[in-house]
């Protein structure tokens, strides 16, 4: 059985399965990236529910785990080499998960880091703006006077928006006919956009044809309907 006791977020989170993978997040738009991953690869996991509400996430045992505060993040006890590997940022985590499995990630040199230009292009724009977007538009934003954050953030989730309109006009996913971790990544931030967010309207959405068919063909997977509610939110 595999010794995770060196690693302090056990103390928060005692595994019950140490042998197996454990996640430690939410049903965030940037929590399931990874939930959804290990419902497709079909690696055994524990999941572990990190209340952000309660701001679990900035004890001292989670920050020795991710000293960034936030979810999701990964403890694997079959880590490279057999060790124990310890990892956070959804994307890091994403690219470690399609590694380790061989799935979700092209093995062709030219296909695999064209994939990874659009992980990071849902990291440092999609998902960035569609947050902020979020915050101006339905939550403590809102009520701010000065529109014009809310009115930029809006500006540029629709642009990003129509790079993926055009991405996807002729393909049937992100690259092309086999579903990546680029897709795993961006199905959750459109689903919250459109959905929690209720921006809809606000970045014309219903002018869009291909991603609204592809977020379909997303949600459609049993896989991303198990991994949008894993870990179970509090009752």
């Amino acid at each position: 059985m595999a010794d995770l006791s060196a690693f302090p977020i056990t103390r928060q989170y005692p595994p019950t399965r140490p042998d197996v993978l454990q996640l430690y997040g939410l049903p965030t738009p940037n929590g399931v990236k990874v939930s959804i991953m290990l419902e497709e690869t079909g690696l055994a996991y524990e999941p572990h529910l990190v209340d952000i509400t309660k701001n679990e996430s900035w004890t001292p045992d989670y920050l020795s785990l991710n000293p960034n505060g936030k979810i999701p993040a990964i403890l694997d006890p079959d880590g490279p080499g057999g060790q124990p590997l310890a990892l956070f940022e959804s994307g890091a985590i994403l690219i470690y998960l399609a590694e380790k499995t061989g799935q979700f990630l092209p093995a062709d040199p030219a296909l695999k880091y064209q994939t990874i230009q659009w992980l990071m292009w849902q990291m440092g724009g999609l998902g960035p703006m569609f947050g902020q977007l979020g915050f101006f538009h339905r939550f403590a934003g809102r009520e701010y006077e000065d529109k014009r954050p809310r009115d930029r953030y809006a500006a540029e989730s629709k642009r990003l928006l129509g790079v993926l309109e055009s991405r996807l006009a002729d393909r049937q996913w992100i690259m092309g006919d086999d579903y990546t971790i680029a897709d795993i990544a961006t199905l959750g931030w459109v689903r919250s956009l459109i959905g929690f967010y209720d921006a809809a309207e606000i970045v014309d959405y219903a002018a869009l044809k291909a991603v609204p068919a592809w977020l379909e063909r997303g949600l459609a997977r049993p896989a991303v309907q198990r991994g949008l509610q894993i870990p179970a939110r509090p009752a």
